[in-house]
């Protein structure tokens, strides 16, 4: 199976939302009974476990680090309720044609992903203490139709609940 990268990347100078969340909801029975995670009618986890990395979604928490330069197949994701490390702030799609490379995939998604953050976040990225971080296709996954890049914040202490609006 293909896999996506994992890039962490800090501070400069100093991880088609709705039809992924259908398709989710129909395969959460399977899940749970194949150790990932459970999913509620609106997509949202109710119960962890180790997600594909091609069915995290906006709003979804990681429970490790995911700040390990290499490749991933899953991610261990917890309800947001429960203590977490990452949370996905944001999906965005790249548009090449042909897969522009890993430097060219990381550079798309720290851009596109620093981006979003003070929209989501409250604060602007340099005023946060929260880190960003992101999940790249690689050249296999692309051969696959994968063009998602999962935009995610934390990284810095466990928390509890969303990060959206928390403006630290």
């Amino acid at each position: 199976m293909s896999r996506r990268s994992v890039i962490r990347r800090l501070a400069l100078g100093a991880a088609a939302a709705t039809s992924v969340v259908a398709l989710l909801t129909g395969c959460s029975a399977i899940n749970g009974l194949m150790g990932g995670e459970t999913r509620d009618e609106s997509g949202e986890i109710v119960e962890g476990g180790d997600t594909d990395i091609f069915a995290i979604a906006e709003g979804d928490c990681i429970s490790d680090e995911a700040t390990v330069d290499g490749e991933v197949s899953d991610v261990p994701t917890v309800p947001c309720d429960d203590p977490h490390t990452w949370e996905v702030f944001k999906n965005v799609t790249m548009t090449d044609d042909e897969y522009p490379g890993l430097t060219a995939a990381q550079d798309f998604a720290e851009g596109e992903c620093l981006a979003e953050f003070e929209a989501f976040a409250g604060i602007a990225y340099e005023e946060s203490v929260h880190e960003l971080n992101y999940y790249t296709p690689t050249e296999e996954s692309w051969a696959m139709d994968d063009r998602t890049i999962n935009c995610l914040i934390g990284g810095v202490q466990e928390t509890t609940g969303t990060l959206r609006g928390a403006g630290e």
